[in-house]
């Protein structure tokens, strides 16, 4: 058996690079002290074609799968720009999988094609402030009125809204106490993202200041027909297409995210010399930072391995979840450790180390907490009862 990327994942690895290359350390820290969306770099990625990797190639995609988007975001988180970098492109690869598997032919031209393109972005509106992580207990609704729906509710921690042109909107049908199952009477919509119906107010927040998250406070929207995606009551079962793909990258940004942090350190110990030789002569240097490169490794094809089942159609579940958990902690790990080796300096925003860092505590929180992977691996792999 073996276990290294291919001749084309290594070309999607090479090219990504290059386009990553050409945004520096300046351009990244002025995105993120001015609070600004990496436009340039969002760009450039579509002039590419990257941002449909995923997509069906009959709309202008790559067609590859998520092994190969993984292997790209990889490549976005190490190239300097951390989860800034990877959250400017990050839903394109996740969030509009729906459409692509329930869509009709006609919506998938109409909304897919300008995503790929880079002339749109797309905010996803799904938690909600009294949910969490809960999703079934979302409290938006649409009511079904002729030709569409009137929508009201709240959405919480909704990425790029103050960019996006679309909105998909997870929103409840039909009221949760009236449902045989609590997963049922949720309705999934693409929707122009109308700020005339919705106020989107900017959360400041602790890292990843470049892409923003926001409260959406949505009042009497409406959502035409047309801009439903399959049938009315079965959107949260749709959403299932895209988890375990959205897992698998937020590990593979958080391992990019780790290594960038840790060649920094590395390259920092080599320079800095102190009572006459390099600190990285150290073990007490040396020895952490070994320790992290073995972590951020193991996770790395955790992820790759979580990935390629999924491409194989097979069972991942639990292999997508684990990723997740270790290569988020790999990489907040490896953060930490570069800003303790530079010492004083990892402290200065000259050196990046302390926005990877502040930037590496995302992962580890979103899409989904550390102590919910553990109940579904103790449920689902090691058959312990249900704990929450």
């Amino acid at each position: 058996m073996e276990i290294a990327l291919n001749e084309d994942q290594r070309a999607v690895q090479d090219g990504v690079a290059k386009i990553v290359g050409r945004f520096d350390d300046e351009y990244w820290t002025r995105c993120d002290s001015d609070a600004r969306f990496p436009h340039e770099f969002h760009q450039a990625m579509a002039e590419a074609g990257w941002l449909g990797i995923t997509m069906p190639e009959s709309l202008g995609g790559a067609g590859l799968g998520v092994t190969e988007a993984a292997i790209m975001m990889h490549e976005v988180a190490r190239g300097g720009g951390g989860m800034a970098a990877a959250s400017a492109l990050h839903v394109n690869l996740f969030g509009p999988h729906p459409i692509v598997v329930h869509g009709t032919r006609e919506q998938q031209e109409r909304w897919l094609k300008p995503l790929i393109d880079g002339r749109e972005k797309v905010a996803f509106g799904v938690t909600e402030p009294n949910a969490g992580l809960d999703t079934t207990s979302i409290e938006t609704f649409a009511k079904k009125t002729a030709g569409g729906y009137h929508v009201r509710g709240r959405k919480m921690w909704t990425t790029t809204a103050q960019e996006a042109d679309r909105l998909l909107l997870l929103a409840r049908t039909t009221p949760k106490t009236e449902c045989a199952r609590k997963a049922d009477g949720m309705t999934l919509f693409y929707t122009p993202l109308d700020r005339s119906r919705i106020e989107v107010r900017r959360i400041e927040k602790m890292g990843r200041a470049a892409v923003d998250s926001n409260a959406l406070f949505i009042d009497d929207l409406f959502i035409p027909d047309e801009d439903r995606i399959g049938e009315e009551g079965k959107g949260f079962r749709y959403l299932f297409d895209s988890l375990n793909p959205e897992r698998i990258l937020f590990g593979m940004e958080a391992v990019g995210l780790g290594r960038d942090a840790l060649r920094r350190a590395s390259a920092y110990a080599k320079e800095r010399v102190v009572f006459g030789h390099p600190i990285g002569q150290n073990q007490a240097i040396q020895h952490p930072l070994a320790e992290k490169w073995a972590y951020l490794e193991s996770a790395y094809w955790m992820c790759l391995r979580a990935a390629w089942l999924y491409d194989q159609g097979q069972p991942c579940g639990a292999e997508a979840n684990a990723a997740k958990l270790i290569a988020a902690r790999a990489g907040y790990d490896a953060a930490l450790q570069a800003v303790m080796t530079l010492g004083g300096m990892g402290y200065a925003k000259e050196y990046q180390v302390e926005r990877l860092f502040r930037e590496s505590v995302l992962p580890r929180i979103i899409p989904v907490t550390e102590q919910l992977i553990l109940s579904y691996i103790g449920e689902n792999v090691l058959d312990l009862p249900k704990s929450y």
